[in-house]
């Protein structure tokens, strides 16, 4: 018959400590791998000259709009009235109703629509939808569905190249930050709602 000593016991919690430890790392680094650059917290990029003179008073009114919130980073409270919850949708229906552009919230009628889904809904009623393999233009808002590691999410697009489309959005880490897109290949875009 043995008798533990007491350390055992004291090996056995800094072996399992260590096993938690391990897998907190893996775990990080994989969602590290798998995430698009625009949500890592050191994604700094900056907001893209853009020359307004090319597109209609509309889209320069989004652009300038967006670009000074992007230059403000304000709370995501103050595009949701005051509720603390998810807020990307939120900064789009905010933007869209500062550029004369209100959104309609089906459930409530308000110019705010909180949701992902509720916002492609409203879009798909106002026949302003676009599904994925449209080439966006300047203020058309992307939709994402829940297949990305973030869920549902949206942004607004303030420039286009080709495929590749500059995006704005908010609830990204709690800031608002600046991105691009491939829209023809990413799998999470779900379609386009159009400024227009």
């Amino acid at each position: 018959m043995s008798i533990d000593s007491p350390a055992k016991p004291k090996r056995r919690t800094a072996r399992w400590i260590a096993g938690i430890i391990a897998a907190v790392i893996v775990i990080a680094a994989g969602v590290l791998w798998v995430a698009p650059s625009r949500y890592l917290p050191w994604d700094t990029t900056p907001f893209p000259e853009i020359d307004t003179s090319a597109l209609t008073s509309e889209q320069a009114t989004v652009v300038e709009l967006v670009r000074a919130e992007h230059e403000r980073q304000r709370p995501g409270t103050f595009y949701s009235e005051g509720v603390d919850e998810a807020w990307c949708a939120n900064f789009v229906s905010w933007i869209m109703n500062e550029a004369g552009q209100p959104l309609s919230n089906p459930n409530s009628g308000s110019w705010r629509i909180p949701g992902v889904y509720t916002l492609t809904e409203y879009y798909q009623a106002q026949g302003k939808f676009e599904p994925k393999g449209y080439v966006p233009s300047v203020g058309d808002v992307v939709l994402y569905d829940n297949s990305s590691w973030v869920g549902q999410h949206t942004n607004i697009v303030v420039a286009v190249d080709g495929d590749t489309a500059t995006t704005v959005g908010g609830n990204e880490l709690g800031k608002i930050r600046v991105h691009t897109v491939d829209v023809l290949s990413d799998s999470a875009i779900v379609g386009f709602g159009t400024l227009a």
